[in-house]
């Protein structure tokens, strides 16, 4: 006799190549402007830290960190919408912090829509704070630009 197990726990393990197809469909589900395969490719090809959230076999979210100098920078964080409000983006940004921890950083950035209010409190509950403002920053409708508040976290042990 043998068991089945489902795996109804989110794994987080590296983003490989062949996972680039369904990061791509879910960023599109997520985000009016996505990033593009190329971005990730690159993020791949130059070491950024990239990381996928895993459900029952299936990708549903991700998340790419640049870390250096004692400081990491959170690039895309981001968990298909049929999933969000589960707590997986806390643990998704949790873990990244864990991992830029353990590379030695010591403060973390991120920047975030002035119109994305859901996600600027998750980040405001986790502890990040607000230090300033990018003008401009992410494209928005009718070719215009829409700023982005830089928000900061200071890393400890």
């Amino acid at each position: 006799m043998s068991a089945v197990v489902s795996q109804d726990i989110p794994i987080l393990r590296p983003l490989r190549s062949e996972d680039l197809r369904r990061v791509i469909e879910v960023e599109n589900a997520a985000y009016e402007y996505p990033w593009t395969p190329g971005i990730f490719r690159d993020c791949l090809r130059v070491g950024y830290y990239c990381v996928v959230v895993e459900l029952n076999g299936q990708v549903i979210g991700h998340g790419i960190m640049s870390v250096g100098v004692g400081e990491c920078h959170l690039l895309n964080l981001c968990v298909h919408p049929d999933h969000q409000g589960c707590g997986l983006g806390t643990t998704l940004i949790n873990y990244l912090l864990d991992v830029a921890r353990w590379k030695s950083a010591r403060i973390a950035f991120l920047e975030v829509r002035v119109s994305n209010e859901k996600a600027y409190r998750l980040y405001r509950n986790i502890g990040f704070e607000e230090i300033g403002i990018r003008k401009n920053y992410y494209p928005a409708v009718n070719g215009k630009r829409e700023d982005a508040r830089i928000l900061t976290l200071e890393l400890t042990c």
